[in-house]
């Protein structure tokens, strides 16, 4: 240490500076070891609380079904019909290959079995009313189980085309929405058994997932589907040089119609520099397929169209050399090869939306 023209040293032996590592070591390793037991603490924590709110919430429902066919038999009536009411109302959103799926729903759990079981010894005249309430909770049970089978064979899908199912859900969530609070309930009181409430998310996944699928490009946009330029690098018809292709080529005469490869909203109608007559159509979900060098509109902007639907007629406008129409297909707006979607969409959603699997059970007793 320099001071008033004068220099000091000041020695730190090894055995001081080894004791200060030391030190400082064991104290990262403590809070090392501190961190780990509060995040284990807090996961365990966490998952005995998942745990429990799922045995309180089973537990909860026997006993207090239980008492509530002992000392207040009107209620259990009105639970029932306002049960039956939501189901109702679930039943008519669901699709008809949903509806008509030929799933067994007649099984029940083994509880809502020894709930029967318990009110027939107890209140004989109320066990028809006990078996009913078990057959709704198996169908509900049955539906949810069906509805996350038909969302993971969809996700399956979208992960074979390349697609994120996640950002899906994403998108779902961020949506603007709004109107009248019609809250669920499937008791008189207002309450919503979980069981419900879960079926409701399930179907609500569901819809979201095979929504998305609806908009991937999978039918050939021209009737005879000649290619006459694969989508990539090739040499510029115009200036010779190397160029990008973002789309692909179908040849065919002035006229022939355009079809739309999916279901979707027309977002433009008109001339863009380059691709000449221009249609766009969003299919949701950051997908969007665009149709050029057209003779014709046969749509226009906001118009709801569904997969095959004629949007245009095949032209020859804008930067074009003959005849063609020029296809392509956007993600987030930046151009990815549409032949794989045509190619392999049809055969992956036919599997995605392939037969229900059966459930056979026996009926509660």
């Amino acid at each position: 240490m320099r001071s008033d023209g004068q220099v000091r040293f000041i020695k730190v032996s090894s055995r001081l500076q080894m004791s200060a590592a030391g030190a400082v070591l064991a104290a990262v390793l403590v809070w090392l070891v501190s961190m780990a037991v509060m995040g284990w603490a807090q996961y365990q924590t966490e998952a005995d609380l998942a745990s429990f709110e799922r045995k309180k919430a089973q537990i909860a429902t026997k006993e207090e079904r239980i008492d509530a066919f002992q000392n207040n038999l009107g209620k259990v009536v009105d639970d029932l019909e306002a049960r039956q009411d939501f189901l109702d109302s679930i039943q008519q959103m669901l699709p008809a290959d949903v509806r008509d799926a030929g799933i067994n729903v007649t099984d029940s759990t083994e509880e809502t079995a020894e709930v029967v079981e318990k009110i027939g010894q107890l209140f004989p005249e109320a066990r028809g009313l006990a078996e009913i309430e078990a057959r709704q909770i198996a169908f509900v049970e049955s539906m949810t189980h069906y509805a996350d089978w038909r969302s993971r064979k969809a996700q399956s899908a979208m992960r074979k085309l390349n697609l994120d199912p996640n950002a899906v859900l994403r998108r779902v969530d961020r949506g603007a929405m709004g109107g009248p609070l019609e809250a669920l309930s499937t008791s008189a009181d207002g309450s919503l058994d979980p069981r419900f409430e879960r079926l409701g998310l399930s179907l609500a996944r569901m819809t979201a997932m095979e929504h998305a699928l609806d908009g991937v490009p999978q039918f050939v946009p021209t009737p005879d589907g000649r290619v006459t330029s694969p989508f990539g690098f090739r040499r510029d018809p115009f200036t010779g040089r190397s160029a990008m292709h973002s789309g692909i080529d179908y040849g065919g005469p002035i006229g022939h119609p355009i079809f739309a490869a999916a279901k979707g909203t027309i977002t433009f109608v008109g001339w863009k520099s380059g691709y000449g007559r221009t249609v766009d159509v969003a299919h949701g979900n950051g997908i969007m397929t665009r149709y050029a060098h057209l003779s014709r509109f046969d749509v226009k902007v906001g118009d709801a169209v569904e997969i095959g639907e004629v949007i245009a007629g095949l032209g020859n406008s804008g930067r074009s050399t003959g005849p063609h129409l020029h296809f392509e297909v956007r993600l987030n707006n930046r151009p990815v090869n549409p032949r794989p979607f045509l190619e392999t969409a049809p055969d992956v959603l036919k599997e995605a939306r392939g037969p229900a699997p059966v459930r056979t059970a026996s009926a509660p007793r």
